[in-house]
């Protein structure tokens, strides 16, 4: 009866969970936490201070999850709606034993529609990051809300891409922060509503833009209602995200290095990728869901080099409607793909 699953492994070894629960256009956000040696996961704890106020329609509008100083989790999630509509966020409380009472990050940026993304490092740094915009969508743009303490306080959002992408309505976005003081942001643009190209921003931690590129362009008059994924690790940033029908992998060093499962891609999304101590590569993703509809889970790993090895899977109606998969990289190399 869970949706939408964020996951993330921290420096000891502890898997971090986060998931939707309830009806999907009012229900709530629960994280629940493994230990190094484990069977099972804790009991959960609901996220969000007020019930019933997140959503899950569409498969993009979940909760996030990112790990900050310490391991401590940082989840933002979207409420639809004008009023109290939003980005909201909260953090695990000091003692580890409840949720810090929700707030809404966004001041001025309210229209909201595809699901936004938020970052933390180990630096103390807190980005919440989401497209909004009063106007259509080639018009949109992605906004970014900035702490430097750890949460506690955020500056008003400041739009960081150009006006000139858009930002394509219904598909949702991701943000990282690697650590080195670099905030990355991969969405998807609308120019002139047929342009759907995914485009990487990487800024500073000032929110000065240091690049912009373009991981593949798409032609499309209409919203993909797409997701996509940006993960850290020691080789640097890695991407993932989809386009017609098939799902991609690529590092942020050399995007021009796409990579993508063997097989014809035709209804291929919302790709997650895991990446663990010995370079290998995980990428899971979706296959026959859309509007309203599930579909089956599939993965592959690739060795250090990139190319697919004999480690591969698929679970026919493993997801429900408006579910999505997450993985995450164990300090053993292992590889945990939940759904």
């Amino acid at each position: 009866g869970s949706l939408q699953p964020q996951a993330a492994t921290d420096a000891q070894g502890a898997l971090h969970l986060v998931y939707f629960r309830g009806e999907p256009a009012a229900g709530d956000v629960f994280y629940a936490r493994r230990d190094p040696g484990a069977a099972a996961f804790s009991a959960p704890l609901r996220v969000n201070s007020q019930a019933n106020t997140a959503i899950a329609i569409g498969t993009v509008r979940g909760p996030h999850l990112a790990l900050g100083v310490a391991g401590r989790p940082h989840v933002a999630w979207m409420v639809a709606g004008g009023g109290p509509g939003g980005m909201y966020y909260t953090r695990l409380g000091d003692e580890g034993d409840t949720f810090e009472p929700q707030r809404n990050i966004s001041r001025k940026a309210r229209a909201l529609d595809g699901g936004g993304s938020l970052a933390a490092d180990t630096l103390g740094h807190v980005y919440i990051a989401w497209h909004a915009g009063d106007e259509s969508e080639e018009k949109r743009r992605v906004w970014v809300a900035h702490s430097t303490d750890e949460g506690r306080n955020f500056a008003t959002e400041t739009p960081l891409s150009p006006v000139e992408t858009g930002a394509c309505g219904c598909c949702g976005m991701r943000a990282l922060a690697d650590g080195t003081g670099r905030l990355y942001l991969l969405y998807r643009a609308a120019a002139e509503r047929i342009h759907r190209d995914m485009i990487l921003l990487v800024a500073d931690s000032t929110l000065q833009l240091l690049s912009r590129r373009i991981l593949q362009p798409w032609e499309l008059a209409a919203c993909p209602m797409s997701t996509s994924q940006l993960l850290a690790t020691p080789d640097g940033a890695l991407a993932a995200w989809e386009s017609e029908g098939q799902v991609y992998w690529t590092r942020a060093a050399a995007p021009s290095a796409r990579v993508h499962p063997p097989g014809e891609g035709t209804n291929r999304k919302h790709p997650v990728v895991a990446a663990n101590a010995r370079g290998e590569i995980l990428l899971a993703w979706t296959e026959g869901t859309g509007w309203n509809q599930g579909g089956a889970l599939a993965w592959q790993v690739f060795d250090a080099e990139g190319k697919p090895t004999a480690e591969r899977g698929r679970l026919d109606d493993a997801i429900s409607v408006w579910g999505s998969a997450a993985a995450t990289a164990l300090p053993d190399g292992s590889f945990t793909v939940i759904y």
